[in-house]
């Protein structure tokens, strides 16, 4: 059973633009859905290898004592959006998220980070709060998927995985210094 490869990740960048930068860490927020939290390596598989996972999990933040209130796909994205339950920021069930109101995304642009947004989106509104984004349309393909972006629909050619990861690595080298 090889689950991992199958995930589209939400893969959400921040790095500091502020001149404080130095003193301020580089945040790195990976969110996948649909797996049980033991397909990662660091989090106790044994069927999954995940040595990149784990060794950013190693080196960074791991959340080992936390459960979500709404497990699934997009009501679960729009409380780690907001920090608020389904029920007070409007996405209970599979409905168009309200971008308006504050998100943990923009309050990390109006501290001086530069924000992005690769992969999985499925919030049936277009993102706010980030500098740069390109998500996938509803659930998205995995096989030369198409993305949105600022600018419309593109279309990238291989499997997701290695498309998102190239994503962001090109986000990371790219962005202000």
């Amino acid at each position: 059973m090889r689950t991992l490869p199958f995930l589209i990740p939400s893969i959400t960048f921040c790095t500091s633009l502020a001149a404080a930068a130095a003193t301020r860490p580089n945040i790195l927020f990976i969110f996948s859905d649909d797996h049980a939290q033991h397909a990662i390596g660091v989090y106790g598989s044994k069927v999954n290898q995940t040595p990149h996972l784990d060794r950013l999990a190693r080196a960074g933040v791991r959340f080992n004592h936390c459960f979500v209130t709404n497990s699934i796909c997009t009501p679960s994205r729009a409380v780690v959006l907001t920090g608020k339950y389904s029920h007070a920021n409007g996405t209970p069930v599979f409905n168009v998220f309200d971008g308006s109101q504050p998100t943990v995304p923009k309050m990390l642009q109006a501290a001086g980070y530069h924000t992005g947004m690769i992969g999985k989106w499925h919030l049936g509104s277009m993102p706010t709060g980030f500098d740069r984004w390109i998500i996938l349309p509803g659930q998205g393909v995995y096989i030369d998927p198409d993305f949105l972006t600022p600018h419309g629909r593109v279309n990238l050619k291989g499997h997701i995985s290695p498309l998102t990861t190239q994503l962001g690595i090109e986000f990371l080298e790219t962005r202000p210094k």
